[in-house]
């Protein structure tokens, strides 16, 4: 198993950098970022700092890790923020300096695309924490969430074992960021049915590793995970992203992680809540229940040769839907299927 280090956290005060190593959303839609900017220094007294391409659309990946690499070498600087994902990250991080991030270890907050950063600090020996977008879950239109924001706040200041709670209530159709006069509104929210727990009755102890499905998918790909010896005694995480891949494809991708050895790590599983709307796939309430059946058929059928035995949490709030509870990268979870508890340690 990888040797990981939880590294030091910031306090109130702290000056925290903001970055866009993925996608310089902030650019096209500066109302929602400005709110997530005011909600991070009035929720959690953190003061901002930008960097030359965290409000730039489709800035060089040398020039956004760049950036990412002074955020980490700023002594000044005591956590890292990624403003939002999107889909090339995977060309930034060849060009991170590694003995920079490796001498100046920050916790490094981002989800989606971000995956890339999350693995790649994970396999530095860092960890890292999966979720909290300043545009997405810090510029929440309407009122920040309270599992998302007392996740957040928990996994920012806090050392301790933090429990997870499921959702009475989620979302996973998000007002437009295109009409600003919205960020007054709350999104639409569904009632919550808890998690979904499969496998034997057992508990869990390991440290996390994963992020979105799609991503993980590219990271085989050019062969940037870690090994299945490193992985053992692992907790994978899944989650699927607005993308929205159909049940085969989700299938697919599990069944190749069983091919390559990596399935058989992991004695439990713990799978987000799949997103099953998007403005390009608007499906009614019924076909979105539908969707996230058939994701969890497809996960369970593509684990059943390689590793029946795991113990498998569905429907967990921990992608792309509302609210969203922040998972230590490479840090340690205890899923207890008995009394059907998961907590994490920040």
């Amino acid at each position: 198993m990888v040797s990981l280090k939880y590294p030091p956290k910031p306090r109130p005060g702290d000056r925290v950098a903001v970055v866009s190593p993925s996608a310089g959303l902030p650019a096209l839609f500066p109302h929602v970022y400005e709110l997530g900017l005011r909600r991070l220094r009035e929720e959690f007294g953190l003061e901002p700092v930008e960097y030359p391409t965290t409000r730039v659309l489709g800035a060089d990946p040398r020039d956004r890790a760049r950036d990412l690499t002074a955020a980490f070498a700023d002594p000044t600087i005591t956590a890292v923020l990624a403003t939002v994902g999107g889909d090339d990250l995977i060309t930034v991080t060849p060009h991170l300096d590694d003995d920079v991030l490796r001498a100046n270890p920050k916790p490094y907050f981002g989800y989606s695309d971000n995956t890339n950063v999350l693995n790649h600090l994970y396999r530095l020996g860092i960890v890292a924490y999966h979720g909290g977008s300043v545009l997405v879950h810090l510029g929440r239109p309407g009122s920040p969430h309270p599992l998302t924001f007392a996740s957040l706040r928990a996994a920012l200041f806090t050392t301790d074992w933090y429990e997870l709670t499921p959702a009475h209530e989620w979302g996973d159709r998000p007002n437009p960021w295109t009409e600003p006069e919205t960020l007054a509104h709350e999104p639409e929210m569904l009632p919550g049915a808890g998690w979904r727990w499969q496998g034997p009755q057992r508990e869990v102890l390991g440290r996390t590793w994963g992020g979105n499905l799609e991503i993980l998918h590219w990271l085989l790909a050019t062969d940037r995970v870690p090994t299945a010896a490193e992985l053992d005694g692992s907790v994978l995480l899944v989650e699927t992203s607005q993308e929205m891949p159909g049940a085969q494809e989700v299938f697919r991708i599990v069944r190749n992680m069983g091919e390559r050895g990596l399935l058989a790590a992991f004695p439990a599983i713990v799978v987000g809540r799949p997103k099953a709307w998007d403005r390009a796939k608007p499906l009614s309430v019924p076909e979105r229940q539908a969707w996230g059946d058939a994701q969890r058929e497809a996960i369970t059928r593509a684990l059943a040769p390689y590793n029946p035995d795991a113990v498998v949490v569905f429907d967990v709030d921990l992608g792309h839907t509302d609210p969203q509870l922040i998972i230590p990268y490479g840090g340690e979870i205890r899923v207890d299927a008995v009394a059907r508890r998961i907590s994490v340690r920040y």
